[in-house]
């Protein structure tokens, strides 16, 4: 048995089968642009496989070294990757720039940190283990470009076409000269490889006089230039110093480019990815520094305790107590994991979980009541009660404790709200209510909830909350 079929064969015993497979074949088969940055949700909808299950493959496949995960910090205007990680270590909360867009950004683990696998060059030799040999639409295409924009194979070339004036491949260390006509528009001489942009404003009276600029590439990022030009001829004189190979294009900053860089599809977040129970169980050694703090604008935080667990033992017995409150835990576990949630840990007998959406914590904690109750009818009482409590808004993801958690106001109303249940009741907070997605839910289950506000230790103003019986 090789090396590869002996990875897969383990694959196959901690991931779905048929994802398994179909991973397999991706890499035995697959065109190599297919294998560098994939996105796993893209491919699990290209393939009509469960996206949860898709993800926990890659992320062993990952851990087996079948893959490179990356996480790739982008732009949230034109989706460009401005720095790319290999681990979430290295992650820097400062802002990033994009040269193309001209904006600072403070990244955000929301929808500006991508999560992508690329093969290993151990398995499989692709181009983009070495970009310096891709050619300049493709390097576009798959380094510069997030997985978060649909390029189009069919549409792509006719679109490039149409947004660009004049692109070349500049080795390092030459020289060379574009003859431009500019038309009345607002352009951007911008260059993938070092993220250098010059922006280029053409107005007035057109004129036949042929105008100059020069740019020069090097290895520091440049400040961003600006300068307004007339219609027609441009000698636009271009100095690699940077080392390595360039790119320059030029585009036309129309609305064929806007067109080209709005077709967006969904991606694997860093936010889902701390979200998400295999990465926090098999990847623990990837998570952040003590010093680290990723600003998390919206997540949904859940937490449950146990109802009068010391009386519990002391009317069962520990040895009783003790199972029953595993029992318990397991099947709280047990449904965070199969609803999208991670556990983000277990504090006696409570636990505190986050998820991507408030939606899934909702159906997450009925279900848990409903567990709790089937529980109870099988040992013929109904003591075990677990309070619950949820609320979404925004956070810090940090270290604490040489584990990832999470710091902030929403934390900690979260964990308020919990302690207002004294029974099988489910307290959530407005932001929770309001999402669209919760009120089907609660519609469908016949449910209407009760609205009351409350005092909340260490919140200085009552809080709007919703029971939800």
């Amino acid at each position: 048995m090789s090396d590869i079929e002996a990875q897969f064969s383990v694959l196959k015993q901690t991931a779905d089968p048929a994802v398994t497979d179909a991973i397999a074949e991706l890499i035995g088969k697959g065109e190599d642009h297919e294998l560098n940055r994939i996105n796993a949700l893209d491919f699990s909808s290209r393939r009509g496989l469960d996206e949860e299950r898709v993800i926990s493959a890659f992320l062993h496949a990952s851990r087996l070294g079948l893959f490179d995960l990356t996480w790739n910090v982008l732009c949230p205007g034109c989706s460009g990757v401005l720095d790319a990680h290999d681990t979430l270590k290295s992650l820097r909360h400062e802002d990033y720039h994009c040269g193309l867009c001209a904006c600072g950004y403070e990244p955000s683990v929301d929808e500006q940190v991508e999560v992508a696998f690329t093969v290993s060059p151990k398995i499989r030799k692709i181009a983009a283990h070495d970009p310096t040999t891709l050619p300049l639409w493709e390097y576009y295409k798959q380094v510069f470009w997030s997985s978060g924009i649909d390029l189009n194979r069919d549409t792509f070339g006719s679109l490039a076409e149409e947004v660009t004036l004049d692109a070349l491949e500049l080795p390092a260390g030459e020289k060379a000269v574009l003859s431009l006509q500019l038309p009345q528009q607002f352009i951007i001489a911008f260059e993938p490889v070092t993220h250098s942009a010059h922006f280029i404003d053409v107005q007035g009276e057109p004129t036949k006089e042929r105008q100059q600029l020069s740019l020069v590439y090097n290895k520091v990022h440049p400040p961003t230039g600006s300068i307004i030009l007339r219609p027609g001829p441009l000698r636009l004189s271009l100095d690699n110093q940077a080392g390595v190979r360039t790119l320059p294009t030029v585009f036309i900053a129309g609305d064929a480019l806007h067109e080209m860089l709005g077709k967006r599809r969904r991606f694997l977040t860093a936010k889902r990815m701390l979200s998400n129970q295999t990465f926090r169980d098999v990847f623990k050694a990837d998570n952040l520094n003590i010093d680290q703090r990723l600003k998390i604008t919206s997540l949904t935080f859940l937490f449950t305790d146990l109802k009068g667990s010391t009386a519990l033992y002391e009317r069962v017995g520990d040895l009783a107590a003790f199972d029953l409150v595993r029992a318990h835990f397991q099947a709280l576990l047990g449904i965070i994991s199969s609803e999208k949630g991670a556990v983000v840990k277990t504090i006696g007998d409570a636990v505190m979980a986050t998820f991507v959406r408030p939606e899934h914590a909702i159906v997450a904690g009925l279900r848990m009541r409903a567990a709790m109750d089937e529980l109870n009818v099988k040992r013929g009482r109904d003591d075990l009660v677990v309070k619950i409590g949820i609320h979404e808004g925004p956070c810090l993801a940090v270290m604490l404790n040489e584990r990832q958690d999470y710091f902030g106001q929403t934390v900690n109303i979260a964990a308020r709200v919990q302690g207002l249940s004294t029974s099988q009741a489910i307290h959530v907070t407005g932001p929770v209510i309001d999402a669209p997605a919760v009120a089907a839910i609660l519609e469908k289950e016949a449910i209407t909830p009760i609205q009351k506000q409350a005092a909340l230790r260490g919140i200085a103003d009552k809080v709007m909350v919703y029971e939800i019986p």
